[in-house]
């Protein structure tokens, strides 16, 4: 039986001509970034392109892209790096990654004020509730571009222009829009935007941060001066380079792609609806990524489907994929307030640039015995 991918927000394969981009620096190209010489010169000259072409993605300078190893990284520099002084206020939303809640607790641990934001039932930030907790000390307001489990694409520059009015940062995880949805940091507004490679065919273990010119942001690691002094540490070339490529295959057909990918989903979900009537789509009546659909399948729980999906060789997930060893609710059907007997049976699909018709075709062939399984 032939295996079916549908778990591309957890990770994406790297892409081919992102390994092929990677393959000089992991071989003949191996010189640090840092050293005067011919070999490190060759290294930054790879390091210096690939930061342009993150930054002709989103739209940003090239100075304004700090590497890093990944999207928590660059969430946990900016809380940390925002808040140093242990002073101020925070906002964020109730359906932020936890690399963003977590950082967040602690600082509320640490005498920073937060304030978390609710939703409603489609999984949207509502801009005037974050208007009204705004306060002559709040210095950061936090909500992410799109939720990784639902898919729901957030207000985010309506927050970031009534930030604006008052000189309070903005920062957004971008880590599920980057690569799906045209992201620009002009048209979002923001001081502050996260990016992880591995969610559009980097590799693994590389990501960036958008930090806009004259954002001030103390440093999360201190030693050498590489990236602007605010992320030191050798560079990881190789993949900071399959980043960049990665960027390039985003930028190539991003429109295209995602309309591809959009009409997967509306075949994918009405499939799935005739074979299961008791069934609702969590994040419904918002806009969504092109690649997501997450789905409460009532009377059903999700370890018992996903059970059945690995027997059925289907990837797919119950929510994020950081939480995947949890049986309880996400944390972002209960700020929804979903029904549990919806919630407890939620499963998220999402698939990619190599996903075919065929692909989501045998899914739903094979989800009619997932189902007959359980039922």
């Amino acid at each position: 039986m032939n295996p079916l991918y549908f778990d591309c927000n957890a990770t994406t394969p790297t892409a081919p001509s992102v390994f092929e981009a990677m393959r000089p620096f992991l071989t003949t190209v191996f010189g640090n970034p840092g050293s005067a010489h011919a070999f490190g010169l060759e290294a930054k000259r790879g390091v210096d392109a690939a930061r342009g072409r993150v930054a002709g993605l989103i739209g940003a300078a090239p100075e304004e892209i700090v590497f890093t190893s990944c999207a928590t990284e660059a969430d946990n520099m900016v809380l940390e790096g925002m808040f140093a002084d242990r002073f101020g206020h925070l906002i964020i939303s109730a359906i932020e990654h936890p690399a963003v809640l977590a950082p967040a607790a602690r600082l509320a641990r640490r005498g920073v004020d937060v304030d978390i934001v609710p939703v409603d039932g489609r999984g949207l930030v509502d801009p005037a509730d974050i208007e009204k907790r705004i306060t002559p000390k709040t210095r950061l307001i936090s909500v992410m571009t799109a939720n990784n489990e639902t898919g729901v694409i957030q207000p985010v520059a309506e927050i970031a222009a009534l930030a604006r009015e008052r000189g309070i940062a903005v920062h957004t995880d971008a880590a599920q829009a980057v690569g799906k949805i045209p992201v620009d940091v002009s048209a979002l507004g923001v001081d502050l935007l996260t990016i992880a490679g591995h969610k559009f065919y980097a590799p693994k273990g590389v990501g960036a941060l958008f930090v806009r010119s004259g954002t001030r942001l103390s440093p999360l690691l201190v030693g050498g001066g590489q990236e602007g002094a605010l992320r030191p540490g050798t560079e990881n070339t190789a993949y900071i380079a399959g980043l960049g490529e990665a960027c390039v295959l985003a930028g190539s057909d991003l429109a295209q792609e995602g309309e591809r990918q959009r009409a997967l989903g509306t075949l994918l979900r009405s499939g799935l609806e005739e074979l299961r009537r008791d069934a609702v789509v969590l994040g419904d009546g918002a806009p969504v990524l092109p690649n997501t659909l997450y789905m409460g399948f009532g009377g059903l729980k999700a370890p018992d489907l996903l059970t059945e999906c690995v027997m059925s060789d289907i990837a797919l997930s119950a929510g994020a994929a950081c939480c995947a060893d949890r049986t309880d609710v996400s944390h972002v059907l209960a700020a929804m307030e979903t029904p549990r007997r919806f919630a407890e049976g939620a499963l998220r699909f999402s698939w990619g640039r190599f996903t075919t018709q065929e692909d989501v075709e045998e899914l739903l062939a094979r989800f009619r015995d997932v189902f007959d399984a359980l039922t």
